[in-house]
């Protein structure tokens, strides 16, 4: 089920990218997640660096609106600064569907919801000079959220961006913990 969702989203992204008022771009950067929710404490955990990197369409030209779909690889999770340096490493297949909002010149304001899809979950430990690693399957399969954020388009078809995923998915299964994907991204893409 989880491929046919992700090849049905790929599929989507690239039947309506034929579009006349459309086009395509490549974006990837940095991730700094971390779990959040009420019964995360600040103490527990710090963030994680990781990436993303993927493919994006845009919608309606030049207007002051357009619409963005994408699909993007990306790597979150959490670290804890106890005596193992415990971390958590999760990888997502990210497809959120964006509103971007012309506020100025090159300026514009995003937001939207995303599904992700779980394709690897693992933890990890220092013991000494050794790294123990397991994967696990407590982690839920599906997460969603939203996403909202600023972007400025540069020259030559260049923008960045900033933004901030609000995972609203409890991340375990079998779990009554209110425990979420929480992260920033700053990215680079190129619009085709």
């Amino acid at each position: 089920m989880k491929k046919f969702l992700l090849l049905f989203s790929v599929g989507t992204l690239i039947a309506a990218g034929a579009s006349a008022q459309s086009a395509f771009g490549i974006r990837g950067g940095a991730n700094f997640f971390n779990f959040g929710g009420e019964d995360v404490s600040e103490n527990d955990y710090t963030n994680r660096a990781g990436f993303h990197a993927g493919i994006y369409a845009s919608f309606m030209g030049e207007g002051p609106v357009t619409i963005e779909p994408g699909v993007f690889y990306s790597i979150k999770g959490t670290q804890n600064d106890d005596g193992l340096d415990s971390r958590a490493i999760l990888d997502y297949v990210d497809v959120p569907i964006l509103l971007r909002f012309r506020v100025g010149e090159g300026f514009n304001l995003f937001a939207g919801p995303q599904v992700s899809f779980l394709t690897k979950s693992k933890f990890e430990g220092d013991i000494g000079d050794s790294t123990v690693s397991f994967e696990t399957d407590a982690v839920k399969e599906t997460d969603a959220g939203l996403v909202f954020g600023l972007g400025y388009n540069l020259p030559r078809g260049f923008n960045i961006q900033g933004s901030y995923d609000y995972g609203m998915t409890p991340i375990f299964k079998d779990s009554d913990s209110d425990v979420y994907n929480r992260g920033f991204k700053v990215s680079l893409g190129y619009t085709f």
